[in-house]
């Protein structure tokens, strides 16, 4: 045995040389821009050690992926190696000839792989001719021709031209939806990013056909449709029907809205090796949820519970999933809690982000290096990088570490535009108004926000530019800078004030659904007033200076934020004095309730208290006083009810108003694009502390009336009838208003 055991032995060490063999010497031949040392080190090649025809062919592939040759070539023999290269020509210049703007210009030469100083890589080309095509068609040209030429300097050195015909962009002349859907279509056009193109949306991206906004479309209506309790909705958009006369489309969205289905039970299934008592105060949460309508938004909120639990006991490599199992018109939902594989994180690799600082895409990361690895925070971070909404596209792709308790994270993103421009305009019967705003979403690639807006109506001038930090020094709280300028004219009042503003306020989610806002600002109020001002409101003119400091609660428990159907929001404000040539203390609190009482109502009660006082012998100033809009009192003119000094109605040092509502969004035919609703409004305005000859207006108004809102060809149309119920005799009423309103 011993004897046959050596032989073996023997045969394997003469085939294993036989195929080795030292290498003492290194001839490269072909290589004119690349020396011999850097090609020994891109190759991994080394003098004195044996290569196989395994290490050879490693040799092959290390050359190859530097992308600096056409060909290679090796043959090792006599122990010398011989490496024969075809290098690929260099480029360059990258020439593109049809686009005038060089901001599309750069963005062409940031997506294609062909670089300029780099190699001129063939198949390279044909793949950047796609990327061009696929990036006007996410600008809705989708007929745009690239024409590829090489324009060639000598052996080693070419340019590249990318000739564009752009073509004209293909506009969205109709957007339907048909099936069994449920919903009214303009509902469906509101939830919606795609438009109908029309003659004045000039600025609007959202008007030409791309299929990137055709998939967010789907993805929103499916949201929408499964937060209803729509649980298995089918929604396709395979119909884009083109107009031969014009060449725009017609967008068809097939709707199958199905059963709408109630949250039946709720069930906690946790691995024998946890402690299941850890999850029953969850039994609270689950008793509010069931009976309700299914919604991924609630499903959501409960698992965020179990997260809290799950990190309160300081749980690790626990996973969860969710079963929703179906029975009849009902879904029992079930939680699995389970231990999952006990793996490390030993390096997350960031990919894709030419422009985003890298910093930014790991601050939303649930997962560092060296953490436990869970599938749950691996797709907890993509959400949260997804949310921040600068990026086209985030995938991931994971493989195995160093060892086998280890995994590499892969995070790709796939950068976008981030700028927006934005036009609005309206009018109605309290006059015409007009908003311009610029918006960069990820300011020097730094995930911060940029705006600038301006809004002009008949009496006032506001502009205001806000900077915005969503993820400040990476502890997750908001913070937001903001410098304003507004000028109001009111000659029928007799004055004019401009005020100047800046401040900083930060907010972040102090509890569970319970929000914090902190803030500072700096104000500068200059009132001038002429001889047809009262003799009360001449007194107040100047320039008056204030510092002040606010904080706030926000306690949110709707449903969703557009568009609510039940829930609550409750908020509360108040400002303090730090410095001020008028001192004062203003307090705010306010409250929405809604609830579905049938498939055709949905009520809301609404209720608003505002109050604002001077401190010692300080009156507080005319630019501060209180009022309330035209939506919470309505059936009275905007700013007319309330004390009067004189002719002119100056606010109260207190407001408060109670509104019902109820909207019916089925009693009009579909066809009519309307939506109908009735109000019951109570309010008060009153309070005059630097006169006590002026009457305080201290009575309670009311009013009831409907409301429609038309969708328009021209935009959505606001008409409210209204009729009084009570009044003060110095109110100025309204028993018809309409507003106009679209965005460019």
């Amino acid at each position: 045995m011993y004897k046959y055991t050596v032989i073996i032995i023997s045969c394997f060490l003469f085939i294993f040389t036989a195929q080795a063999e030292v290498i003492k010497d290194i001839k490269i031949e072909g290589n004119t821009r690349v020396s011999n040392e850097t090609i020994k080190i891109y190759g991994d090649i080394k003098i004195n050690e044996d290569y196989s025809e395994k290490d050879l062919n490693r040799i092959l592939e290390n050359l190859y992926s530097t992308n600096f040759f056409e060909d290679v070539q090796i043959e090792l023999a006599n122990n010398t190696l011989k490496i024969k290269l075809v290098e690929h020509p260099v480029i360059n210049q990258l020439i593109i000839l049809g686009e005038p703007s060089n901001k599309y210009k750069e963005q062409i030469k940031k997506l294609i792989k062909s670089k300029e100083k780099d190699s001129y890589i063939k198949n390279n080309v044909v793949k950047d001719t796609e990327v061009i095509k696929q990036l006007y068609a996410s600008l809705g040209y989708n007929f745009t021709e690239v024409q590829t030429k090489v324009r060639k300097i000598d052996n080693l050195n070419l340019d590249i031209i990318f000739e564009i015909i752009k073509g004209e962009p293909t506009k969205i002349s109709k957007i339907t939806f048909v099936g069994d859907k449920k919903v009214r279509d303009k509902r469906l056009k509101d939830i919606i990013a795609s438009e109908e193109s029309k003659f004045w949306k000039i600025i609007s991206r959202n008007t030409k056909f791309n299929q990137n906004l055709v998939n967010m479309d789907i993805r929103l209506l499916n949201n929408y449709y499964r937060s209803i309790g729509y649980y298995d909705v089918q929604i396709k958009s395979n119909s884009a029907e083109i107009d031969n006369e014009d060449g725009n489309i017609e967008l068809i969205y097939s709707i199958d809205a199905g059963n709408r289905y109630v949250i039946k039970k709720i069930i906690t299934n946790t691995d024998p090796v946890i402690d299941k008592n850890i999850f029953y105060p969850l039994n609270k949460d689950y008793q509010k949820a069931i009976g309700s309508y299914y919604s991924p938004f609630t499903i959501k909120k409960l698992l965020d519970k179990v997260d809290e639990l799950i990190e309160r006991n300081n749980l690790q490599f626990i996973e969860h999933n969710v079963e929703e199992i179906i029975e009849k018109d009902s879904i029992t939902i079930k939680f699995n809690i389970y231990e999952g594989e006990k793996v490390l994180v030993e390096r997350i690799n960031v990919l894709g982000n030419y422009i985003t600082n890298e910093s930014v895409i790991r601050s939303e990361m649930e997962l560092d290096e060296g953490d436990p690895f869970t599938n749950l925070g691996l797709e907890k971070s993509i959400s949260n990088i997804k949310s921040r909404n600068i990026f086209d596209k985030v995938e991931y792709k994971m493989s195995e570490g160093s060892a086998k308790n280890l995994k590499k994270i892969d995070i790709i993103v796939t950068e976008k535009p981030t700028g927006e421009v934005s036009a609005g305009a309206g009018i109605g019967t309290n006059g015409g108004s007009f908003m311009f705003q610029v918006k960069e979403n990820n300011y020097l690639g730094e995930g911060k926000n940029v705006a600038f807006d301006i809004e002009v109506d008949a009496d006032s001038l506001k502009g205001t530019v806000n900077y915005t930090d969503p993820n400040y020094d990476f502890l997750g709280n908001a913070i937001n800078y903001y410098l304003t300028s507004s000028s109001n004219d009111k000659p029928d009042q007799g004055y004019e004030n401009t005020i100047l503003s800046a401040g900083i306020n930060t907010t972040f989610e102090q509890f569970n659904d319970v929000f914090t806002t902190l803030g500072l600002s700096a104000t500068h109020d200059d009132l001038q007033t002429d001889d047809t001002a009262s003799s009360s409101l001449k007194k107040q003119s100047g320039t008056f200076d204030d510092i002040s400091a606010n904080y706030g609660f926000t306690y949110d428990k709707r449903n969703r934020t557009f568009m609510p159907t039940s829930g609550s929001i409750l908020r509360f404000n108040q400002t303090l004095p730090v410095y001020a040539d008028k001192s004062f203390i203003a307090n705010t609190i306010s409250s929405s309730n809604y609830k579905t009482i049938t498939e055709d109502i949905i009520g809301a009660g609404k209720i608003f208290i505002s109050a604002i006082n001077g401190l010692g012998s300080d009156d507080v100033m005319l630019s501060k006083r209180r009022g309330l809009s035209s939506k919470r009192m309505r059936g009275f003119e905007k700013g007319k009810i309330g004390p009067l000094d004189g002719t002119d109605h100056i606010g109260g040092n207190y407001a408060a108003a109670i509104n019902f509502e109820a909207n019916l969004p089925n009693l009009l035919p579909e066809s009519s694009n309307t939506d109908f609703g009735l109000f019951l409004d109570f309010g008060n305005v009153w309070g005059v502390d630097y006169d006590s000859t002026i009457d305080d207006s201290n009575k309670i108004r009311s009013s009831t009336g409907a409301i429609m809102n038309w969708n328009s060809p021209l935009g959505p149309m606001n008409f409210t009838f209204a009729t009084n119920l009570s009044k003060a005799s110095t109110d100025v009423t309204e028993s018809f208003n309409f507003n106009l309103g679209t965005t460019f």
